[in-house]
């Protein structure tokens, strides 16, 4: 059995920790005070004496499971529904306990269970629709660079001072008690700062409520995950409980330095209004253009090694080159400078840091074989992140073509490959393949993580969005439905000084057919089909169930 603690000791310590603050006191308990391990929400990890969580989550629920839970030995059960609604018996050994919200109740239990370690650290948590990833990326550099000891909590990973993991799967931000073991083991490790990456879905849930954050950075809000929070409104208002967590908690006595709750807000994006009129102690803002913002840009100029600008700091201008690319990345600089000025770091510093930060992998990521043309793979999954990453490309062979005495732009095209994930936003299907079809000279459509639903039904929703904005199918574009042999039929269209921009998969390392998770390597994968058509090969089978053999490169229009 694992380590325990005392129910009546974890619901005193959560009624401590939201004293003077918005947060909801612990629902009424009437049962024993017993000692009772972590909650676990799956039936395969019970054992005699554990403690079972009943979740309520979208196209799922563990309530029906509560009966087998007890009959594996579960002895504390934690449920929204009461057990005359579920039709069971709870024998008198096992503890039922109803409470309105189980996820809501977990984060705070969670969080007691390891003495809300929170507290004990500088939180700053970074969300948007995209840019989290690069933005937590940027502020530990800058961090780094003024010597803070700190951890970070990303999609991608967990590090805790040397110390890295990779987390799970398509993960979002963790569950309640993964995200406070994680805090609980940077404070036992002598760190001071914590990045977590926060996003909607871990917000929506209640993973993060019970943190203490102290700074709250957005990239952007734009069109995604609508198939979970059901409209845009109900998306931004999760977006907002980071901001409101910031805004509505006095400061903690408990934090390693002092610091002012800040939030940082993006001038140039639709969220401003709605999060400026969230009055935090402090804001900070900043922009592209505005030279009102504490921080803004000019003498931009991108290419293919990165760019340069002079980023203006609370009115201070300092050079700063970087080898990311595009426009967005300088916003997602920006937002990271912001957090820096936050946290009282010396401009010189965050000049400094975010010039230590090489290129995200998976992000704008170029592949180099010999070729003539460019290739990048990019994580871009939502309309918003496709559109911008094309209008990189863009901005990267038009200053090419500046290059050139004899023209002003680049004759270069844009050959996007991409696809759009099963049992998600169906809607951005066809936003995603409109925008390729307005912006890219080619667009070839392919599979990303399909999932329980036909490739066959996502492939044709994209090809109409396609066809809606006057592209032509075997002209313009194409329906590859694997993935490798996709990415392989681009860089046959390719032409020296064209742009090949592979997008959806970015990090990730898995693909999902039905509930299958095949590993998957977009970065791997662009350089093996790259190897294989600069040396007349076919693209080798990479491992998906869609490899056809009798795939043929044959390019017509």
């Amino acid at each position: 059995m694992s380590e325990t603690r005392s129910i009546r000791k974890l619901l005193a310590d959560w009624q401590t920790a939201v004293s003077h603050t918005p947060h909801l006191p612990p629902p009424p308990y009437h049962g024993p005070d017993v000692a009772i391990p972590m909650f676990t929400e799956k039936t395969s990890e019970v054992e005699p004496g554990s403690s079972f969580i009943a979740r309520l989550r979208t196209g799922s629920d563990g309530h029906p499971y509560i009966g087998k839970a007890i009959e594996l030995g579960a002895t504390f059960i934690l449920a929204q529904k009461s057990p005359q609604e579920l039709g069971l018996s709870v024998p008198e050994n096992v503890v039922y306990w109803q409470v309105p919200d189980t996820a809501e109740t977990l984060t705070w239990l969670a969080a007691a269970w390891y003495g809300f370690p929170s507290q004990q650290l500088v939180m700053i948590g970074v969300t948007g629709t995209n840019g989290k990833t690069s933005t937590v990326d940027l502020i530990r550099g800058i961090l780094h660079a003024a010597g803070l000891r700190t951890g970070l909590l990303s999609t991608l990973k967990a590090i805790i001072g040397d110390y890295q993991e990779p987390l799970e799967l398509h993960v979002s931000t963790p569950e309640a008690p993964v995200v406070q073991r994680y805090l609980r083991q940077m404070v036992d490790a002598g760190l001071t700062h914590c990045i977590l990456e926060t996003t909607s879905h871990g917000l929506a849930q209640h993973r993060v409520t019970a943190v203490s954050y102290d700074i709250a950075v957005i990239t952007n809000i734009t069109h995604e995950h609508l198939d979970y929070h059901g409209s845009f409104e109900a998306y931004a208002q999760a977006k907002e409980r980071l901001f409101r967590n910031v805004a509505g908690n006095e400061p903690t006595p408990h934090k390693p330095v002092p610091v002012t709750k800040t939030t940082v807000l993006n001038l140039d994006d639709s969220s401003y209004t709605r999060l400026a009129a969230i009055a935090a102690p402090r804001q900070i803002g900043y922009s592209l253009h505005n030279p009102a913002a504490d921080l803004h840009v000019t003498n931009l100029v991108t290419d293919p090694s990165g760019s340069s600008f002079t980023l203006h700091l609370d009115g201070q201008p300092l050079p700063v080159r970087t080898p990311l690319l595009g426009i967005f990345n300088v916003a997602n600089i920006l937002a990271a400078a912001g957090a820096g000025l936050a946290l009282g770091i010396a401009p010189e510093t965050i000049q400094k840091g975010l010039q230590t930060v090489g290129q995200i992998h998976g992000r704008m990521h170029q592949i180099q074989r010999g070729q003539q043309f460019i290739v990048h793979v990019d994580f871009a999954h939502t309309p918003d992140g496709l559109e911008k990453a094309i209008q990189a490309a863009r901005g990267i062979l038009d200053e090419m073509g500046r290059a050139c005495a004899e023209q002003s732009r680049s004759n270069g095209r844009i050959i996007t490959v991409f696809g759009s994930a099963g049992k998600r936003d169906p809607e951005k299907r066809r936003m995603m393949a409109e925008i390729s079809t307005q912006l890219a000279e080619y667009t070839v459509l392919t599979a990303e993580d399909p999932r329980t639903e036909s490739l066959d039904d996502i492939l044709a929703a994209m090809a109409a969005g396609c066809t809606a904005q006057g592209g032509v199918e075997g002209q313009t574009f194409w329906r590859i439905p694997d993935r490798g042999q996709a990415i392989y039929f681009a860089l046959g269209l390719a032409r020296p000084q064209d742009f090949v921009l592979v997008c959806g998969k970015g990090h990730e390392q898995s693909m999902c057919f039905i509930t299958t998770e095949y590993p998957w390597d977009d970065i791997h994968a662009t350089e093996a089909a790259l190897d294989a058509f600069l040396a007349g090969q076919p693209m080798p089978d990479l491992g998906l169930p869609t490899y056809d053999p009798n795939f043929q490169l044959t390019i017509g229009g």
